[in-house]
């Protein structure tokens, strides 16, 4: 069987409480044999270690402060942030970033906590798993000002142009792909075949952005074989391939981290 890495699912959301043991399961059944969870804040953090703790060979912790819940608290966020990155141990510093999507209102504040996880991940020698919805250049030229050749990690859910996947790459990053790669209207061939597989790790975000055939359901990380078939199409490649070359450059990132 494959053996995939689902570098970006959030198995504590609310939508998986009826069967999160299940999901978890399936997942693994469906060779998806790791799975590496983002926080949001503190009010995530409780849950997602619970499911570590059930998980400990399949199910792995983040920390960070998304950029979503930036708020009138967001120094009182980071702060927790930083506590527990220096007392638990955790695989990323995430997800992290901008996001100019829904509310830009803590604009300033999002930049300013984005660049001080940075720097918090470079300090603790952990990669950092980026969001960067309607801001991908802006977090691109973040990363690329603290890049000191230390600093790796993924631009989740990656949806950007072509030319911003090259400046992506250039900084060192891995693109995170995920079910949005299924959709007709997705730009993510074009760039998949312009940067290859090398560059490349799977992820579903679930339970958001299911793929086809599942699009507009709840996702889950057990998804991730369909994800990879499709990048295997794009590359003319076998779907074996996907996987072992995905979770090689998954490794590459949490690899300091894994046990």
């Amino acid at each position: 069987m494959n053996n995939f890495i689902d570098t970006h699912t959030h198995l504590y959301d609310e939508q998986f409480a009826t069967d999160l043991e299940a999901m978890v399961e399936r997942a693994i059944h469906a060779g998806v044999n790791r799975m590496y969870m983002p926080n949001c804040d503190s009010n995530t953090i409780g849950p997602m270690l619970a499911i570590a703790d059930k998980w400990p060979q399949h199910c792995f912790p983040m920390m960070g402060l998304h950029p979503v819940y930036v708020k009138e608290n967001y120094q009182d966020e980071l702060a927790l942030v930083s506590e527990w990155l220096g007392k638990s141990e955790f695989y990323a510093v995430g997800e992290i970033g901008l996001d100019k999507y829904w509310d830009q209102s803590f604009l300033p504040q999002q930049v300013e906590a984005f660049s001080t996880q940075i720097d918090w991940a470079l300090h603790h020698n952990l990669p950092i798993v980026i969001h960067s919805r309607e801001a991908t250049r802006d977090c691109i030229d973040i990363v690329k000002g603290k890049q000191d050749g230390n600093l790796r990690g993924i631009f989740h859910c990656f949806s950007g142009s072509v030319e911003e996947a090259k400046a992506v790459v250039d900084c060192g990053l891995k693109l995170g792909i995920g079910g949005v790669v299924t959709f007709k209207k997705s730009n993510l061939p074009e760039v998949i075949t312009a940067v290859g597989i090398e560059h490349l790790v799977l992820e579903t975000d679930a339970p958001y952005l299911a793929p086809v055939p599942y699009r507009g359901k709840r996702n889950e990380s057990s998804y991730i074989p369909i994800i990879a078939s499709q990048v295997a199409g794009i590359l003319q490649v076998d779907v074996e391939a996907v996987a072992m070359h995905t979770a090689a450059n998954a490794e590459i990132i949490f690899g300091k981290s894994l046990k």
